[in-house]
């Protein structure tokens, strides 16, 4: 199996391994998919630490007004009664004024935290660190273990217009948003590698060779975008290391040249004729008046 280690831009997102007779019409869009489901988990993971800490989605119409205004406009939360947490809810006020107030209880709160950052390990770009792949079914995996711990701490559900509800149901809403941005959808994916365009008509084997032991860097992009830029000869770890010694080999080199230092001749304990001027009385002689 041939190994690609998809980059977008400069940063790692995941290792993939993937057989060398493998179509690149297929591969691009494969790549895409597991780039964006990592993206929808990242975007879960940050929603769902907001409601640990806050409770549920207010109405669109009632979001950022203070209790006066939504007192005087005569708003109400239809889904607040509705979508109450198991174990009971805890009032902490959300400052921004998106959600409700009514965050679960401490034990609720650990659940889906816990979920989060096991969820988060699954996918991490770390795991290029630990030489470990990543496939759609770990991605699945991890959106199943969040919406497991959404299912447990809110029996009852979640309002409708809750981001966290939306982004299990595909009805998110990214237009506008950086979030949008860094979305590549499938058709639109195209991948590099060493400067060249990774063309959909060819297999994968056609770059690389027959060899399946094979690793290679790929970067991801929007097609129309042109060629990313070009892999360092040198990575950012190596160049640190290379800093660092020759900031040793120059301390070094410092330490030397004041070891070579000769300053010390002149002094008294290395003056070779201070015994004999000793002996002949000769010593401390100061020439001048008194």
């Amino acid at each position: 199996m041939v190994r690609l280690h998809v980059k977008r831009g400069d940063e790692s997102q995941f290792l993939l391994e993937v057989a060398g007779s493998a179509r690149l019409a297929d591969l691009a869009p494969l790549v895409a998919r597991i780039y964006n489901g990592r993206l929808k988990v990242q975007r879960l993971c940050s929603e769902m630490e907001e409601l640990a800490e806050h409770g549920v989605f207010l109405p669109y119409n009632m979001q950022g007004l203070t209790d006066e205004q939504i007192e005087e406009l005569k708003l109400k939360d239809e889904w607040a009664e509705k979508c109450v947490p198991s174990g009971g809810s805890v009032f902490k006020k959300d400052e921004i004024g998106r959600r409700n107030g009514h965050a679960p209880n401490e034990k609720m709160r650990q659940v889906i935290k816990k979920t989060i950052e096991e969820a988060k390990a699954l996918i991490s770009g770390k795991q290029v660190q630990a030489n470990v792949c990543v496939n759609m079914e770990m991605v699945k995996d991890a959106l199943d273990q969040l919406r497991g711990a959404v299912m447990i701490v809110y029996p009852m559900g979640l309002p409708p217009h809750d981001p966290v509800r939306m982004e299990f149901e595909d009805k998110e809403d990214l237009s506008g948003t950086h979030a949008g941005l860094e979305v590549i959808e499938e058709s639109e994916a195209q991948l590099w590698w060493a400067g060249k365009e990774l063309k959909e008509t060819k297999l994968l084997s056609d770059y690389v060779g027959k060899n399946e032991k094979t690793t290679i860097i790929v970067k991801i992009q929007k097609k129309g975008q042109g060629a990313p830029g070009r892999e360092p000869l040198i990575s950012h770890e190596e160049q640190k290391q290379m800093m660092l010694y020759y900031y040793r080999r120059q301390e070094e080199l410092k330490k030397l040249e004041e070891d070579d230092d000769d300053s010390f001749l002149n002094a008294e304990w290395a003056d070779n004729h201070a015994l004999k001027r000793q002996f002949h009385g000769v010593k401390d002689i100061k020439w001048g008046p008194r």
